[in-house]
């Protein structure tokens, strides 16, 4: 690849270069078209790459380019076939081949096509956890809707002191297009966060109730629930089957104790029940794989696992609230990033990737998405204790889910009165 390749590749083009043959008439020897996602991405490249502009067609999300650059080399022909993001975390290495958001590409979201990523828009994720830390910029574009179950005289202030609510929501649905950060699994889905632990990072199961009530009646499609515990609550129960009467996909955390004993955890016992071997359910339990996709040593396995998704030292964006420890990362002028592990986040690129199954086909029920999530995973229907039906694919699901018809709503009884 050339110098002048390598300097665009690093700029984060968003689209491929097409060549002269494919119009009509031929253009200015030099130029070339660039299709992009967004007009901050488009800013990026031409920040970062000194090319021209030569003409602009923002309704169809293209220019064509000429090199400015004094003594610069001409515009390679081609630079890729498929887009590329201008988020710097799935643009830029940690390793030779790895991005820093490796868990991104290792799940092949880079390979949905841009229109699923923008219908995503008409679809609500509701993180339900310790809150945001609204300053990073990747929350920040979104301008998600917040709510605190815990401060009733300041319903607003969901401000993440333990740090967990913020790598969560950055995962499920931070912003793909602002040229900044990381880049959530769900495109341009919103976000809804509401606060529902404390500082310390203790859930009440009254409090997590509360929470789910209100992502329900606010409009949430998705319900991600990275928390858990051992023993299942009454009204946890009834909080989670009241979101799933009213349609909504409700995604939970397998748990990490699998060195201590490997027990079963609620609420993803209640979604993906013991003893079904990820048959059927009416939700997602979601355990963590590697960057070599086998499971996490941490995460629980049996027969309550739906599928996995990447949880071992993912990247995502870090609570300035917070202490836990943080990772610079190149190309981002702003924010707080670093890696961590657990469940707890491989459940929102399930949310995240839901929200683009239900973007491609809108008639889906939330069961059918699980199945689609289920049947397109890396176990090819196969399911083990370890990774359930296997690593997520969002491409693989994004591809399949139109080819679903809608459900077909059960049969009511007749019933009839004795005279």
């Amino acid at each position: 690849m050339s110098a002048f390749a390598r300097a665009l590749a690093v700029a984060g083009l968003v689209a491929f270069l097409s060549a002269s043959s494919a119009l009509s008439s031929p253009r200015r020897a030099g130029t070339r078209v660039l299709t992009y996602r967004s007009p901050q991405a488009l800013h990026t490249l031409l920040a970062r790459t000194g090319l021209k502009v030569r003409r602009n067609l923002p309704a169809l999300h293209a220019v064509e380019v000429v090199n400015s650059t004094v003594g610069a080399r001409p515009v390679p022909r081609y630079l890729s076939t498929q887009p590329e993001s201008t988020e710097p975390a799935v643009r830029d290495m940690y390793w030779v081949g790895v991005p820093y958001e490796w868990e991104y590409t290792a799940a092949h979201v880079d390979q949905v096509p841009d229109s699923v990523l923008r219908a995503a828009a008409n679809i609500k994720i509701a993180v339900v956890d310790t809150g945001v830390d609204l300053r990073q910029p990747d929350i920040a574009a979104k301008a998600p809707q917040v709510y605190s179950v815990i401060h009733p005289r300041n319903r607003s202030d969901v401000r993440d002191y333990y740090g967990h609510g913020t790598f969560v929501a950055s995962l499920a649905a931070g912003s793909v297009t602002n040229g900044e950060g990381i880049a959530g699994f769900g495109g341009d889905a919103q976000l809804l966060c509401v606060q529902v632990a404390h500082a310390d990072g203790s859930i009440s199961d009254v409090d997590e109730a509360a929470g789910i009530v209100y992502a329900v009646t606010h409009g949430a499609k998705i319900i991600n629930l990275s928390l858990g515990g051992l023993e299942p609550s009454t009204l946890e129960t009834r909080a989670v089957r009241y979101a799933q009467r009213h349609g909504i996909l409700v995604v939970a955390a397998a748990g990490n104790e699998f060195h201590e004993g490997n027990p079963v955890e609620f609420p993803a016992a209640l979604l993906q029940p013991k003893g079904s071997d990820g048959r059927g359910g009416s939700g997602l339990s979601v355990g963590a794989s590697t960057l070599k996709g086998e499971r996490a040593s941490f995460s629980n396995a049996g027969s309550y696992v739906s599928l996995a998704a990447p949880g071992e030292n993912v990247f995502a964006a870090m609570s300035g609230y917070s202490d836990w420890p943080r990772a610079p990362l190149p190309g981002s002028s702003a924010g707080d990033y670093g890696f961590s592990s657990g469940t707890s986040f491989s459940t929102p690129e399930v949310a995240g990737a839901a929200a683009l199954v239900w973007a491609a086909n809108p008639r889906l029920a939330a069961r059918q998405v699980a199945t689609v999530l289920k049947r397109t995973a890396s176990g090819h229907g196969i399911w083990t204790p370890g990774l359930g039906f296997g690593v997520l694919d969002v491409a693989a699901a994004v591809q399949l889910a139109p080819s679903i018809g809608p459900a077909v709503p059960a049969a009511k009884k007749l019933l009839r009165r004795v005279h």
